[in-house]
Order: C-alpha cells, then sequence, then structure tokens
C-alpha cells in the first residue's frame, strides 16, 4: 500500500536537463576544457559535489569544484527567475496525488535551485519534504536522496512511490526499495534497460493518476 509519493524535478515537473547542460558546456569552453555527449550523460544524476568535482578533475575545468558549483548555480537561478520551464501539467499532477498522499521530492538539483523553483512554481505549498543530493553522502543512481526523502516524511520507502525520468533516478528509487512511476523525458530518454526496472512507465505527466500510483489499474508500460 503506498502511503506517499516523491517525485524528481529536473526532468518530471521541470524541462531544465537541455540547461544544465547548456550552461555547463559554456563554462567548461570558456576555460578551454572538453565537453561533450558522454560527459553530459555521466553527469547526470550526480549531486552537486559530484558533477563540480567531475568538471574539474574530468574535464579541465582550472576553477575548484565549489566555484564551479556556484558559477553554474548563479546562471541557472537568473534563468529560472526569467522563465520558469515548467513541463506542461506538472503543477496539475502535483496538486492531483496532493489530495490523495503526503508528497515529498529527492533531487539531484543543489539546495538553492529546488528552492527557487518550488518558489516560483508554487509546488513549495505542497510538497513536505524536499531533499538535494548535496545533502546525503551519494548522488544518484544511489539510493541515498530517496532514502531521506522518505525518512523525512516518515513513510517506510516500500510504502513510497517515485515519480522519475532518468537511467539514474530510475536505478535510484528502484536501490532504495520504492515502486518506480516512470515518464521519460523526451530530451534525454533513459534506455530500455532501465525502463524495465520500473513498474510502471507513462507517456505524460498527464497519465500521473492516484490509479498509476498504485497499480490498480492495468497501465501498458510503453
Amino acid at each position: 500500500m503506498i502511503e506517499a509519493v516523491v517525485f524528481d524535478l529536473d526532468g518530471v515537473l521541470l524541462q531544465t536537463e537541455e540547461l544544465w547542460d547548456e550552461v555547463r558546456e559554456t563554462l567548461a569552453r570558456e576555460h578551454g576544457a572538453r565537453y561533450d555527449e558522454a560527459a553530459q550523460r555521466a553527469m547526470m544524476g550526480m549531486s552537486s559535489l559530484e558533477w563540480s568535482r567531475y568538471m574539474h578533475e574530468e574535464l579541465g575545468v582550472p576553477e575548484p569544484p565549489e566555484a564551479i558549483s556556484a558559477l553554474v548555480v548563479r546562471e541557472l537561478e537568473a534563468r529560472y527567475r526569467r522563465r520558469l520551464p515548467l513541463i506542461s501539467g506538472a503543477v496539475e499532477a502535483v496538486e492531483r496525488l496532493a489530495e490523495r498522499w503526503p508528497l515529498g521530492l529527492a533531487s539531484s538539483s543543489n539546495r538553492e535551485l529546488i528552492d527557487t523553483a518550488l518558489e516560483l512554481s508554487g509546488l513549495d505549498r505542497l510538497l513536505r519534504a524536499t531533499v538535494s543530493s548535496e545533502e546525503v553522502a551519494r548522488g544518484k543512481p544511489s539510493p541515498d536522496v530517496y532514502l531521506e526523502a522518505a525518512r523525512r516524511l516518515g513513510v517506510a520507502p516500500a510504502r513510497c512511490a517515485a515519480v522519475e525520468d532518468s537511467h539514474s533516478g530510475i536505478s535510484s528509487a528502484r536501490a532504495a526499495g520504492m515502486r518506480v512511476v516512470a515518464i521519460p523525458n523526451a530530451s534525454y530518454p533513459p534506455g530500455e534497460e532501465a525502463l524495465a526496472e520500473a513498474d510502471v512507465v507513462l507517456a505524460s505527466l498527464r497519465e500521473l493518476t492516484a490509479a498509476a500510483i498504485e497499480g490498480s489499474e492495468l497501465v501498458k508500460k510503453l
């Protein structure tokens, strides 16, 4: 029986993967560092501590990791305030599930960006617990961020459902022992192997209903 639902942020509620990619690539190239598709995919799901270290050590950005993270966050926050890239149906989906369950959020984003996005969207009023992966030991695909979200909600992980879009996120929620509802992001879709780990795969947030969360009706995998 599901007693709480935990959302991912980037790729599920916000269409931000392209923004993250653009901002980090610009920073890397401004410093003469390399940046390619492999680097982008490697950083998906990493915590800020992990990806900023990766950019410094693996991509060759000379700034220290703390400075790299701060520069990226400052640029992304400015863009959010100009236009928050909410995915269509995001607010309605969260409102719909909030009528039934306590909600949490488990995100790889920095705390400042989580708080800014939730404030601007008004979703902060609906989420009882939010966790940034910079607040736990390991980022996704490790289960830490989802386990911490369940702890803050006061619900056993096995009684939580997670809503995810990416390979690392699906693996993270599965490793935490949660029911996994996948909504593949069109820009950076997870592979078939990752989708096979999900309990159900939906086409969009419009399909994210109580029945899909509970599995009380048959939902065909894509």
